[in-house]
């Protein structure tokens, strides 16, 4: 064995330590040997020194690991949210719209009670509603949603199941899909504003001075093309493959969703647009002199035939019946205001009195049924043969609803 090896100071070292020493023993063994020292020249303290500096260690490194593991779940979080920002470019701070949703098809909210396939529709034109966050079927089935206030609502086509578009919020508006025997779940958010094509296969929205049109296939949007909007410009419809844009200072103007293709002309005496005809006619209010008129547009947005008694309200609520014959529409017969059903075939008298004032969309079941909600709340249902016949809307009050709920009926393909 060879001598322990001569130091400068004179002091001979002290027993070898064990081999296997990690750094924090290193570290605590120099301060408890320094402590040792300084404890030879001084009176004896009621506490260990070294045990208070060694605790005060290992509570930070505690600390630390807590911290640090709450930043990895919050970035375990973000990462598996299914987030996608679309639209933003570089250098220009945006409220980003984000398209949400989980391939896998597991990625819902919560285990809310989740609705089957919607059966076909009743041959009585009833129709499936919204009433304060719960999904209400023709059938009179009840399946609480928990998707916060939707303001338009329809159904999925091959009665996949419904689609919704909530209410403008501070943060925008959300597009939820409620697949059949799923959950609900979070398409589009922070858009604008949404419109649905009749059939539910296609979705377009405005974000960030942008239009943006996808296709929506197994409950994920996909070929997500945009094109820079004018300012305030507002999809509002589907017109066949295009998308009907308003315009705030008046008019209005067809996008063809392309990446090459820029919206086309203005249309500025067009003020409203209810629906498109069979035959690809556009059913309108336009500006015609000092009043407003209905019209028969072309695919170019321009009027082939007007017809200005009845004049439409300017409110803009109103649709088409699915064989292109009946408009429903608000105007005022005999001086008073109501919805009007109106013969775009012109083999009646141009306009008859249908029932109450509509209040949000209508909902044409069938060409022979239609359904709306009141300015008190209730479900109107008429029939044009029966309109015809000199009978109003039947109202029914419904369930549920209290001040400031406003019941939405569910359209969507027959």
């Amino acid at each position: 064995m060879n001598p322990s090896p001569i130091r400068p100071d004179n002091q001979t070292g002290g027993p070898e330590r064990p081999l296997a020493v990690t750094q924090d023993d290193e570290l605590e063994q120099a301060l408890r040997e320094t402590f040792s020292r300084r404890v030879a020249a001084l009176p004896r303290l009621p506490v260990d020194p070294a045990g208070l500096a060694l605790g005060r260690a290992r509570r930070l490194r505690r600390r630390r690991t807590v911290a640090g593991l709450a930043l990895a779940g919050v970035a375990t979080a973000l990462a598996t949210g299914g987030m996608t920002q679309l639209g933003g470019q570089a250098g220009r701070p945006t409220t980003p719209t984000v398209v949400l949703g989980d391939p896998r098809g597991v990625a819902t909210l919560s285990a809310w009670p989740v609705a089957p396939a919607p059966p076909a529709r009743p041959a009585d034109g009833g129709v499936d509603l919204v009433v304060a966050g719960v999904l209400v079927t023709a059938e009179g089935q009840r399946y609480e949603l928990g998707v916060g206030p939707v303001e338009r609502a329809q159904r999925l086509p091959d009665n996949g199941g419904w689609l919704l578009t909530g209410a403008v919020t501070a943060a925008g508006r959300t597009l939820w899909i409620v697949p059949s025997g799923r959950a609900p779940q979070a398409l589009l958010a922070g858009a604008e504003e949404i419109t649905l094509a009749p059939d539910g296969r296609q979705v377009a929205w405005r974000d960030d001075g942008r239009l943006f049109a996808a296709g929506i296939v197994a409950s994920q949007l996909v070929a997500t093309v945009s094109t820079p909007a004018p300012a305030g410009a507002l999809p509002v419809r589907f017109v066949g493959d295009q998308v009907l844009v308003d315009l705030p200072q008046g008019g209005h103007l067809l996008w063809r969703p392309s990446p090459s293709t820029q919206p086309g002309a203005v249309a500025r005496d067009v003020l409203d647009v209810y629906g498109v005809r069979p035959d690809g006619r556009l059913v309108a209010r336009v500006r015609s002199g000092d009043q407003s008129c209905l019209a028969l547009l072309g695919v170019d947005l321009t009027p082939l035939t007007t017809r200005c008694d009845p004049a439409p309200a300017a409110d803009g609520q109103g649709a088409v019946s699915p064989d292109g014959r009946w408009l429903l529409v608000n105007g005022r017969v005999g001086g008073a205001d109501g919805a009007l059903l109106v013969d775009l075939a012109g083999a009646t008298p141009s306009a008859r009195a249908a029932g109450p004032v509509i209040v949000g969309e209508v909902a044409w079941t069938d060409a022979q049924h239609a359904a709306y909600v009141d300015r008190g709340g209730a479900l109107a249902r008429l029939r044009p043969d029966r309109v015809l016949a000199g009978e109003l809307a039947s109202s029914t009050l419904l369930s549920g609803v209290e001040d400031g709920v406003r019941p939405v009926v569910v359209g969507g393909p027959e």
